[in-house]
C-alpha cells in the first residue's frame, strides 16, 4: 500500500492528479472563487512533504493559502499538512468517515434495511478489516473483461429477447443492451424548449423491498468503494417517472431522488451481470431477480429507481491540415476512469454524465441543460459545476456570466453549436434510461482557437481522436469489445445522424439498423 506523508499528499493522490495538475486546479479555483492565495509547485512540493528541507521543518503557512486548501479540499489546514491515520476498523468504528461521500450511504442502508443506526458502519469497518485491496482490485479487473457481446448476450439469455439496438453493413454486425422502439430512434430533435419537454413532478416514489441478500450486496459495494478510492457522493438525481419520446419533443416526468438509492440497488446489476458473462456457469441473478426481473419490470419506470445518463457523441469542425488532410469533424472517445462509479475503463463518448439537477431543480430537467454542464465539465475544464469535487455555492452556476471561454464563443455566435437527441433506449443492464445525443461545432474557427484548451476530468482515464473521414478506423472502433453498452448506443446513433449532415466533412460507413 502506498504510504503518504501527509493528509495532502494523499488528498491529491486521491483525485489522480499530478503535482502540477493540482497547481493549475488551484490557480483555476482560487479565480472562480476570488481567493486571494496562490500556491506555486515549489511551495506544494513543501506542504506535501510536511517539511521545507530534510532538516528544516515547515513553518507556518500564509494564511491566503491556508484559507485556499481549506476551501478546495473541506478539511483544516492543520489536518492536510499532518501525517495520515492509517485506516483500519478502528478508525472507521470511531465514526470517521473513509470517503465523505459515505456517510449518507451508510444512514440511507441503515433505514432501507430495517438495521439500527450504526450498523451499516460497523459491517463496512468489519468488511475492511478482512477484505484484501488485491482482491478487490482483481475483482474489478475480472468484471472489467466482460465484453460488450457477453454482456448483451447475458441479457438477451435473461429476459429472452434479442430485440435490442444494434446496427449492420460494411461487414459488421453490433448489438448493444439498450432496448428501444422504432419511434425511439432517428429522432433528429434539437434540443430547444420546442422540443425538449421533460417536466418535474412532486411523487412518492415506490420504495424497493431490500431483504438479506440485496443488503449484503450493498455492504460488498460499500467496502470495495472504499478500497478502491471510488468518489462516492450522494447527489440529487432524477428519477423517471413517464416517458413520452417521439419525433416531435421528448415529454414525460421526472422526480428527484438521491444517488445513494440508485448506487446501492440498480446499479449493483452492472457487477453482477459481468460475474454471470464471465463465469461460464449459467450464475445465478439474485438481485436482477429483486429488481428488474422482466421487461414488464424494465418498462415500468414508475414502479422501480430509473435513474438516467446523458451521452454525447461530440464533433468538431476542423480546417484542412497538411499533415492530417481534409476539413473535418475531430470526434472524440473517453476510456473511463477506475474513479468512476459504472462503466470503469470502458470506452464512451464525452460527455458522458447522469441526469441531475445542481441548483434549480424545475430548470435543470431539460436535456439540453445536463448536456451543456456536462460539455463544461468533462470538456471545458469547470470544476466549480463538478458537484463530486466541490459542493457549488453559486446560486446559478451555469449562468452564462460564469460560462467557460469556449461555450461563451459558442453561444455568441449563431449557428456555432448544434446539439441534437438522437435516440432514446432502456439499457437491460441496469435498467438505466439514455438519452443519446449529438453535439456538432460547426464553426471551424473554434479548433484553432480552443481544440489544445480541451481536457477531461478525472472521470476520464485518456481521450481519443477519430477523423469522420476515416471510415476504416470508425469501423474498426465500434466493433471493440471494451465499448460501454450505452456509450456505443450514442456513439452510433450520433455516427449515423453525422452522416447525414455532416457534408464533405464526412465519410463514415452507413450503419443500419438492425434488432428493431
Amino acid at each position: 500500500m502506498r504510504t503518504f506523508r501527509t493528509v495532502l499528499e494523499q488528498r491529491i493522490w486521491e483525485r489522480r492528479l499530478t503535482l502540477e495538475e493540482f497547481v493549475q486546479e488551484a490557480e483555476l479555483y482560487a479565480r472562480e472563487h476570488r481567493e486571494p492565495g496562490t500556491l506555486g509547485l515549489r511551495h506544494l512540493q513543501r506542504l506535501v512533504a510536511g517539511r521545507r528541507s530534510a532538516s528544516e521543518t515547515l513553518g507556518q503557512v500564509k494564511a491566503s493559502t491556508a484559507r485556499l486548501l481549506e476551501s478546495m479540499l473541506g478539511s483544516p489546514v492543520d489536518e492536510l499538512l499532518s501525517p495520515p491515520v492509517e485506516r483500519s476498523a478502528a478508525r472507521v468504528a470511531a465514526g470517521v468517515p473513509i470517503e465523505p461521500g459515505l456517510a449518507g450511504a451508510f444512514e440511507w442502508l441503515d433505514s432501507s434495511a430495517g438495521w439500527r443506526p450504526g450498523t451499516t458502519l460497523a459491517k463496512v469497518g468489519a468488511g475492511l478489516r478482512t477484505t484484501d485491496i488485491g482482491d478487490v482490485q482483481n475483482e474489478r479487473a475480472r468484471r472489467g473483461r466482460a465484453g460488450r457481446r457477453q454482456v448483451v448476450d447475458a441479457v438477451g439469455r435473461y429476459y429472452g429477447t434479442h430485440g435490442t439496438f444494434g446496427v449492420c453493413g460494411s461487414g459488421l454486425d453490433v448489438r448493444t443492451s439498450v432496448f428501444t422502439k422504432p419511434e425511439w430512434i432517428d429522432l433528429r430533435l434539437s434540443l430547444d424548449a420546442d422540443h425538449d419537454r421533460l417536466a418535474l413532478v412532486q411523487r412518492t416514489a415506490a420504495a424497493l423491498a431490500m431483504d438479506d441478500g440485496c443488503a449484503q450486496a450493498a455492504v460488498e459495494r460499500l467496502v470495495a468503494a472504499a478500497e478502491l478510492g471510488v468518489r462516492f457522493a450522494n447527489l440529487p438525481l432524477y428519477r423517471l417517472a413517464e416517458i413520452d419520446v417521439t419525433r416531435q419533443g421528448i415529454g414525460g416526468a421526472v422526480d428527484v431522488g438521491w444517488f445513494v438509492e440508485y448506487a446501492l440497488t440498480m446499479d449493483l446489476l452492472e457487477a453482477e451481470l459481468a460475474d454471470t458473462a464471465t463465469s461460464g456457469t449459467g450464475a445465478l441473478n439474485p438481485l436482477r431477480d429483486k429488481y428488474l426481473p422482466d421487461l414488464d419490470a424494465v418498462l415500468n419506470v414508475a414502479g422501480r429507481v430509473s435513474a438516467g445518463g446523458v451521452l454525447s457523441l461530440v464533433a468538431i469542425a476542423r480546417p484542412g491540415d497538411p499533415f492530417r488532410g481534409a476539413a473535418d469533424y475531430a470526434l472524440i472517445v473517453q476510456t473511463r476512469s477506475d474513479q468512476v462509479v459504472n462503466a470503469a475503463g470502458k470506452l464512451a463518448v464525452i460527455p458522458k454524465g447522469f441526469h441531475q439537477p445542481l441548483t434549480d431543480h424545475r430548470a435543470d430537467v431539460r436535456i439540453g441543460a445536463t448536456l451543456r454542464r456536462e460539455l463544461e465539465e468533462e470538456l471545458f475544464g469547470r470544476s466549480d459545476v463538478d458537484t463530486s469535487e466541490v459542493t457549488t455555492r453559486a446560486a446559478a452556476p451555469m449562468h452564462p456570466g460564469r460560462w467557460s471561454a469556449p461555450m461563451r464563443w459558442l453561444e455568441d455566435g449563431p449557428g456555432r453549436l448544434r446539439m441534437e437527441c438522437t435516440g432514446f433506449g432502456l439499457n437491460l443492464v441496469s435498467g438505466n434510461y439514455e438519452f443519446a445525443t449529438l453535439v456538432v461545432i460547426e464553426d471551424e474557427e473554434f479548433w484553432p482557437l480552443f481544440g489544445g484548451q480541451l481536457e477531461a476530468n478525472w472521470e476520464a482515464a485518456g481521450l481519443t481522436l477519430y477523423s469522420s473521414l476515416d471510415g476504416e478506423l470508425i469501423t474498426d472502433l465500434v466493433q471493440q469489445e471494451a465499448w460501454s453498452n450505452e456509450g456505443l448506443f450514442a456513439l452510433l446513433q450520433g455516427l449515423r445522424r453525422l452522416r447525414e449532415v455532416g457534408g464533405s466533412r464526412v465519410s463514415l460507413p452507413n450503419f443500419e439498423l438492425s434488432g428493431l
